[in-house]
């Protein structure tokens, strides 16, 4: 009898949610930035051992927060939806900051009212903590209302993560995989394609503009000589977001557009021709129609 069933990851911003989700799935199926509110929709990566007769659906969610604006509203609410419909609750925690009160609050709120869903705690980022100083955050986190077990972890070295895996495997309800064994995400190609874009924007801008910024991929032309042209376009909310993004003498674009176009041959496999434009789009993270047809709901 096979396995299969869907995990929320939950946590605070910049946990390293994202990491985790990406180490497990064993692709790169999630961005990773040092910025904090990185992910905006509920990404499935897809890890199916066929050996052990798993298959874990985890559902990296954006951090939690106070909404904003209509953007962080959706994102928000998205959280709270995706952790009622999964078969077992993932709780992210930063060792290296220890527990705090946002994640108090998400175990309380969002995970201690589902008491008939199973909720585990990994404590990331102990790569980063002394034996010292992880003993009492271990402790803190088995103290969070909700919480089942903690697993310390680092996402990033990979240690813990077997007896995490194993047990998150034990945990999801007997039945028939939910995805071909083959497929490590949901996602369309093209979202993937514009994930990775941002995430080079994300790295190399500061202050709002990571936040203010979106991208879209338009068409994806794989020519005969085995050569991908994508076209994409970098939305910012004003004309001065648009000119930090290009840069003097067009340096900003260039560097970020260098940075993408060799993640994209990473994933894609094959060389790549990068169109790359920056568009103004006044207020998007407001307009409900455009978060529609972005698939933010």
């Amino acid at each position: 009898m096979t396995r299969a069933g869907f995990i929320g990851l939950a946590g605070r911003p910049n946990v390293g949610k994202s990491t985790l989700v990406n180490a497990i799935v064993g692709s790169r199926v999630a961005i990773v930035s040092v910025r904090p509110q990185t992910t905006r929709r509920a990404i499935r990566g897809i890890a199916t051992d066929a050996e052990a007769g798993r298959q874990l659906v985890l559902v990296d969610l954006p951090g939690v927060q106070k909404p904003r604006d209509v953007l962080t509203e959706r994102m928000q609410g998205r959280v709270e939806r995706e952790l009622a419909d999964s078969d077992v609750a993932l709780l992210v925690v930063n060792g290296e900051q220890g527990v705090g009160p946002g994640d108090r609050f998400i175990a309380g709120a969002l995970l201690g009212a589902r008491a008939d869903v199973p909720t585990i705690c990994a404590v990331n980022k102990i790569d980063r903590v002394g034996p010292n100083e992880l003993v009492p955050v271990l402790a803190e986190a088995a103290e969070l209302d909700g919480v089942d077990e903690v697993f310390p972890i680092s996402a990033r070295s990979g240690e813990g993560l077997a007896a995490l895996v194993a047990r998150l495997g034990e945990l999801v309800p007997e039945g028939e995989y939910l995805y071909p064994p083959e497929e490590h995400s949901d996602q369309p190609g093209e979202t993937l394609l514009a994930e990775l874009i941002r995430e080079q924007v994300l790295n190399r801008t500061r202050e709002e503009i990571p936040h203010s910024v979106e991208v879209q991929v338009g068409e994806v032309e794989r020519r005969a000589d085995g050569l991908v042209a994508v076209h994409a376009e970098i939305w910012a909310e004003t004309e001065s977001q648009k000119g930090i993004l290009i840069g003097k003498g067009g340096a900003k674009i260039g560097e970020i557009g260098a940075a993408a176009r060799r993640s994209l041959e990473a994933e894609l496999g094959a060389k790549v021709f990068l169109d790359l434009q920056v568009r103004v789009r006044d207020r998007w993270r407001r307009d409900e129609g455009l978060l529609d047809r972005l698939g933010i709901e």
